[in-house]
């Protein structure tokens, strides 16, 4: 989503809350349109035109803010006479509140607590809402939900490199060559960094056939995969179920199995499907019914391909993904190069460690490692919360010209060995002392990481004793980010950790 008009994301059919002293639901419900559109104005560049839909439910209200060709978000609504208050959730975590008023054909909305001017919103005409109905798209038949068998991929959680985050969608058939190439000069692919993901942006247009064909940036997507298996690396792409993708490329919607069969004909090994704008056509209840068709197209054609759900962390997207055939899920909205967003995500993932193992993974997103929004400090932290999760690991800097600091981040082998553990058991918090958090991971072995984290702005001591971790006995720990050996510990362990830091280690009994 990020990088994009923030009216493309995604459309959840939300049941809204009940409602207080409620006026006649038919003032409120209906489709409102900004004050200042003209039909002409709707017809021609409809993707730009923020739309408002409520409807009377069950004696409160359902309502979603939307753009009729590229996607929407679902609004929660509280009324109290002709007062309102609306949340906009995009994703798991990432609610954004609105008041609002209601007077006569006018509905005045505000963003809380901010100083941007209101937007205001009138009902729209007859002629209008006709002209909306032409411009969504229908609903095409679905599979019947059942539980797919493991397809044996991402036994442990992938690594590699996305353009997204560093490029968005600024990409071409040079650039990821020259990544792939700065992937094997750099040593990352030696450390396990193998796929090669192409995120949005390199659509073209479908031809008679209906074949999905690349843009002019990518003449030939085929040698493009074949000079990344030259070079032990593994080409990935991305599609959406939604008849646009959300930077609003072509989408695989209605052409799941063609466009699987393209994918694989060019030699493709990992498919990113983006929810997008299928919120306009499904609700939140049909999306396990949605990625299982891909995941079906993708099976069908006999290529194997990790298959990546994207949906944000909606619908506890974590309790049915792998049934649907998901080698790994997003289970937040899109992460930031910010401190304030990267540990908001990567704290709050411990309630989801069931749900992950091998072959199928939590993924709070890729890593901004390198991008230069945070400290090396605050990268060590999110790397070694990532490690600690068993999350992928997919770099998004710009690999040819990192640093060696960066590029030594990133490869550190102890850490990376956590995160690749083959017995695939995501970590949990175990203690938590205002802003000082101790997680765990049990690894092969009968082995544990321990990860001290320091979320304050200031020089602490992190700690936890051995029952609190869940070891009995002695142990002996090695230092994963610089190898340094502790010696023996008994009862205790604990460190001064900088601000914003970690000290991550590894802990073996010792007779």
């Amino acid at each position: 989503m990020r990088g994009v008009p923030a009216l493309v994301s995604v459309v959840l059919a939300a049941l809204l809350a009940g409602v207080g002293s409620v006026a006649a639901a038919d003032d409120l419900a209906g489709v409102w349109v900004p004050e200042q559109v003209t039909p002409g104005i709707l017809a021609s560049q409809p993707q730009r035109v923020r739309i408002v839909e409520i409807r009377a439910a069950d004696g409160g209200f359902t309502a979603k803010l939307f753009a009729p060709t590229l996607a929407g978000f679902p609004l929660v609504v509280e009324r109290q006479g002709d007062r309102l208050r609306l949340v906009m959730h995009m994703a798991r975590g990432m609610d954004t509140p609105y008041d609002a008023t209601l007077a006569g054909d006018r509905l005045t909305v505000s963003a809380s607590g901010s100083a941007q001017p209101p937007s205001v919103f009138r009902r729209a005409t007859a002629e209008e809402q006709t002209v909306l109905a032409s411009l969504a798209p229908k609903k095409l038949p679905l599979p019947s939900v059942k539980a797919l068998p493991p397809n044996g991929l991402a036994r442990t959680p992938p690594m590699g490199f996305s353009t997204w985050n560093h490029f968005a969608t600024k990409i071409d058939d040079r650039t990821i060559r020259e990544i792939a190439d700065a992937l094997v000069s750099t040593g990352m692919r030696d450390a396990g960094y193998v796929h090669v993901n192409i995120d949005d942006g390199w659509q073209g247009e479908r031809d008679a056939d209906g074949v999905l064909r690349p843009n002019a940036k990518f003449p030939d997507m085929k040698a493009l995969a074949a000079y990344l298996h030259e070079r032990g690396l593994k080409l990935g792409i991305y599609t959406s179920p939604g008849p646009k993708s959300c930077a609003g490329f072509e989408g695989s919607y209605g052409h799941e199995e063609q466009d699987a069969k393209t994918f694989a004909e060019w030699g493709v090994d990992y498919v990113k499907h983006d929810w997008c704008s299928a919120g306009l056509v499904y609700d939140d209840a049909e999306m396990p019914a949605v990625y299982q068709k891909m995941a079906e197209a993708l099976r069908a054609t006999g290529r194997p391909m990790v298959y990546s759900i994207c949906q944000y962390g909606r619908a506890d997207v974590w309790k049915w993904a792998a049934a649907a055939g998901g080698n790994l899920w997003r289970t937040t909205g899109d992460i930031v190069d910010r401190w304030q967003i990267m540990s908001v995500i990567g704290f709050t993932q411990d309630e989801l460690a069931p749900y992950g193992g091998p072959g199928h993974w939590n993924d709070p997103d890729m890593l901004e490692v390198g991008n230069g929004g945070m400290t090396a400090a605050e990268y060590r932290t999110h790397m070694s919360l990532w490690a600690m999760q068993a999350a992928p690991l997919i770099a998004g800097h710009d690999i040819r010209k990192a640093t060696p600091e960066t590029t030594a981040l990133l490869t550190n082998r102890r850490v990376i060995a956590i995160d690749q553990d083959p017995l695939g058991k995501p970590g949990r918090r175990v203690v938590r002392r205002g802003p000082h958090e101790v997680w765990t991971r049990p690894l092969e072995g009968n082995r544990t990481a321990v990860a001290l984290f320091n979320r304050a702005e200031t020089l602490a001591r992190v700690g936890a004793t051995l029952d609190e971790i869940g070891i009995t006995g002695r142990v002996s720990a090695t230092e994963a980010w610089d190898g340094r050996s502790l010696g023996v510990v008994e009862g205790r362990v604990a460190a001064d950790v900088e601000p914003h830091g970690v000290q991550l280690l590894v802990l073996e009994p010792t007779p």
